[in-house]
Order: C-alpha cells, then structure tokens, then sequence
C-alpha cells in the first residue's frame, strides 16, 4: 500500500480510504451491510495495508461509528489508524441537534467519541456548510 500525506498535517494515510456509508444498518437503507456482512471488507482492508476510514455520525443514525469502532478494534490496534468522521445532519429531533452550532457540534463529537469506543478522532469533517450558522 501506498501512503501519502493528508493535506499539511504530516498525518500518513493509505492513498486508499475505505468508506464506510455503506456499513450499519437496513431500516436506515436498504442497501446497507449490516455489522456481519459488513467485518469481512475492514479485515481485507487491514490486511491489503489500508489505515484510512471514513465514516459520518449520520451513517445509518450512529451504526455505521459503532461497526468502524468494533471491527477496527478486531483487526487492528487503534495507533495504527485514521478515523475520519464527519458532523452536520440532524441526530435527533430538537432544534440543536443537527447543523453546525458550537452545542451540537460538541455533543456530536462526544456521541462520536463513545460509539467509536475510542479516545480521540483523527480527522473530524463538517458533512455539509450549515448557513444560517456564521463561519467564525
């Protein structure tokens, strides 16, 4: 596997990044692998050298974090990782449960956070612009 650097971070990453949208659960698509069909492509991709996954907390509303947590801790060590997640779509049904506000970016990262099962995030994406919250 080739692996280049992501932006200026000087973090490594495999030229190939295993997306993982399709990974979760049916009643969000029907399209979707759930958590069994799912672990044979992660144990393929550890094993072809890929370290590069991409996820969003909106995936399958949570179960798309919950898979990449597990089966990364089945097939690898956390170290030798990048987990990419991303944050925007609404997670629930309040008024602060979607978008790009400081409050729901917070309790997005933390719920994050505990259905990855790990410490830390690699690469935390805005999913898509939210306008009616300013840039700054």
């Amino acid at each position: 596997m080739e692996y280049v650097n992501l932006g200026r971070t000087g973090l490594k990453v495999s030229r190939l990044c295993l997306g993982c949208m399709t990974y979760g659960s049916k009643k969000w698509r029907p399209w979707v692998l759930e958590e069994d069909e799912a672990r044979p492509f992660f144990q393929r991709a550890i094993e072809a050298g890929i370290n590069f996954f991409d996820t969003a907390d909106a995936y399958s509303i949570g179960v798309s974090e919950t898979i990449v947590g597990r089966s990364l801790r089945e097939f690898t060590r956390r170290d030798d990782v990048v987990i990419a997640t991303k944050v925007f779509f609404p997670m629930g049904p309040g008024p602060n449960d979607g978008g790009l506000s400081r409050k729901h970016i917070v309790k997005a990262v933390e719920a994050s956070l505990r259905r990855l099962a790990t410490d830390y995030i690699d690469l935390y994406q805005i999913h898509r612009l939210d306008p009616p919250t300013p840039i700054e």
